[in-house]
């Protein structure tokens, strides 16, 4: 993916300068900002949701799967839907009788790879956060994408929940290839998991791209 002076907004209106950067096969970027710097814009734009004020998004030619995992609060526990349920309905594509979804060697592999098979049968309302996570990662990996964006997925954890999605997140990433985007409030995922950080600041005009400790060391960081 390449923005090339990329211009979010709404209604012809600039919520931010530009943004150029590249997004390389495999890479793993974080996006800083606090509350209503941009972030989300940043992603309905990528997820063309949004168009552009202004300037470029590339995509690579030919068909790229990207998915969008939100925060674990936005989805629906009230829902009764066992774990495997959850995971199935990343499988769904254009479903119709003759074709039902629901592949099953892709759900148990997906379960394999994130380490909740045992959960299968039991219900996502009653997971702790961090088997919620871990299943939502597994419906993630059941979709096929390989370019995977995230809203704050540590959001409402522990800090070893937190630790532990993470390294999870990190070693998919390794193991699939995966090109990761996440939205994060905690600097120090970024330091540890991030090759490459976005920093969004609305309020004073700011873009910074970078490396963890080059967005850090930046004074429109430091100041913010």
């Amino acid at each position: 993916l390449r923005c090339r002076d990329l211009v979010i907004g709404y209604g012809g209106k600039p919520l931010l300068p530009p943004v150029s950067l590249t997004v390389e096969q495999g890479a793993f970027w974080a996006v800083l900002g606090r509350n209503g710097a941009g972030k989300s814009s940043f992603f309905k734009t990528l997820l063309g949701l949004l168009s552009p004020v202004s300037g470029h998004l590339e995509q690579p030619s030919g068909p790229v799967r990207i998915a969008y995992l939100a925060q674990r609060l936005a989805f629906d526990e009230l829902c009764p839907l066992q774990a495997r349920d959850v995971v199935a309905s990343g499988t769904v594509r254009g479903w119709s009788f003759l074709r039902p979804g629901n592949d099953r060697k892709v759900v148990d592999d997906a379960m394999e790879a994130v380490g909740v098979s045992d959960l299968a049968a039991s219900a996502f309302r009653s997971l702790s956060g961090g088997q919620k996570q871990r299943v939502l990662f597994a419906r993630m990996l059941a979709t096929g994408a390989r370019v995977v964006l995230l809203d704050e997925p540590t959001v409402g954890m522990d800090a070893v929940a937190e630790r532990e999605v993470m390294d999870l997140l990190n070693d998919l990433k390794d193991r699939y290839g995966l090109t990761i985007i996440v939205v994060t409030h905690y600097l120090d995922v970024a330091e540890k998991h991030a090759e490459h950080v976005l920093f969004l600041d609305r309020d004073d005009q700011k873009v910074v791209v970078g490396s963890a400790a080059e967005v850090f060391a930046h004074a429109a960081f430091a100041n913010r």
